[in-house]
């Protein structure tokens, strides 16, 4: 029997852009302070990400303090420093009402010019961009779980495919990670509470640099974990809420603390 460890990181500042691999982070209570700093929303301030717009997975964003860069296909970059607009725009976030402050400069333009339509970048004024909120500040997928959905697609799986933000291996069993909802983990110098299972959509059948849909995750999730009892439909991995900050890298612990 081996003990877990983290296998791997991966975060962008900024929601939809491809997820980019770490050493280490520091993870917080409201997740990884530049991971989803950002969203990107359209000219309805709807936030849109790249289930709509594919092209997104092959933008690299990089953030360095106070400066943002986006790296293209090409080679083509923008830089800037982290300026906001004055007045509020009103966003939704998966269909809730979200205020923002718009980032300034050329990154929108750049962009827009990539995906073909108009988007804007907004920073929330009171939340980060995590799809759950607090409640999944950190994320969780293992690699036997990825090994067993490589099985059912007779092909490797690349897991930033899923976008989570810390990869786990050593474990016995597929999907082990099912059973860690409702208990605390100690991953590195964090302490976690696992709170649900991640439901999957279709965002996760895009390449995760070309951004074409080139695997039918759901289907395959369906085939074998249709009709599990879980928080969230389809799931694959899990997510949970941090109870004590801390810093994680990869090859750090990771201890299940079953309680009762």
């Amino acid at each position: 029997m081996t003990s877990p460890t983290v296998a791997a990181l991966q975060t962008t500042p900024v929601k939809g852009l491809r997820v980019v691999l770490r050493d280490a982070i520091e993870l917080t209570a409201t997740g990884v302070p530049e991971d989803r700093r950002f969203y990107l929303v359209d000219e309805r301030g709807r936030m849109i990400n790249g289930k709509q717009l594919g092209a997104l997975n092959e933008v690299v964003a990089t953030l360095e303090g106070d400066e943002l860069a986006l790296a293209f296909p090409g080679g083509s970059r923008v830089t800037g420093p982290l300026e906001f607009a004055a007045e509020p725009l009103a966003t939704t976030f998966f269909s809730r009402p979200a205020p923002a402050r718009e980032l300034l400069g050329d990154f929108g333009a750049a962009l827009s010019e990539h995906v073909g339509r108009r988007v804007r970048v907004v920073e929330g004024l009171h939340r980060k961009a995590l799809d759950r909120g607090r409640g999944g500040a950190a994320s969780f997928v293992s690699r036997a779980s990825l090994h067993a959905l490589e099985r059912a697609a007779g092909a490797p799986v690349d897991a930033r495919r899923f976008r989570m933000l810390i990869e786990v291996d050593g474990l016995d069993e597929p999907h082990e990670e099912d059973t860690w909802v409702g208990q605390p983990l100690r991953v590195g110098a964090a302490l976690v509470r696992v709170r649900g299972h991640v439901g999957r959509c279709l965002v996760t059948q895009r390449h995760p640099e070309s951004g074409t849909a080139d695997l039918p995750t759901l289907d395959l999730l369906r085939s074998y974990r249709g009709g599990l009892d879980t928080t969230e439909p389809l799931a694959f991995g899990v997510y949970g809420e941090v109870l004590e900050p801390g810093r994680v890298a990869v090859g750090d612990p990771l201890i299940v603390l079953t309680t009762g």
